[in-house]
């Protein structure tokens, strides 16, 4: 068996215990209540909207078309706990709130857009499969 006994080697191992600390699939893994804020229906949502750049309240309310003002602020509370979007109030008249993504947000929001448009692509596919299975029953 052979060991890496150089700086670097115990750099790579370092790194990849952190990475390894966080076990999504175990039960009290704090990457579960993170994951749920950004899967949701409202906090994914909430992200790919907001990559187009910033937004007030009310704008990505009605870009984020069905969602109720309760649930988007509670979504958009979790996110900012999370670290993933930064809420600023606006000293205008009338005072107003804007959202907008943090670093670590517009790299999770890129993702999730990129499932949103590989899932787009694939409603032909993911119909005719439905409706296939309904058939069936």
């Amino acid at each position: 068996m052979e060991t890496q006994g150089t700086a670097a080697g115990h750099a790579a191992r370092g790194t990849q215990d952190a990475q390894s600390a966080y076990d999504v699939f175990a039960r009290t893994c704090p990457s579960r209540p993170a994951l749920e804020h950004v899967t949701g229906r409202w906090g994914l949502l909430a992200l790919g909207a907001l990559d187009t750049g910033p937004l007030r309240f009310n704008a990505l309310r009605r870009r984020v078309d069905g969602v109720s003002q309760k649930m988007l602020a509670q979504a958009l509370q979790a996110l900012e706990r999370d670290g993933l979007v930064h809420r600023e109030v606006q000293t205008a008249f009338p005072p107003h709130v804007e959202y907008s993504l943090t670093p670590l947000g517009r790299q999770i929001a890129t993702k999730l857009l990129d499932l949103i448009e590989h899932l787009e692509s694939s409603m032909p596919v993911i119909l005719a499969a439905q409706l296939s299975y309904d058939r069936e029953q």
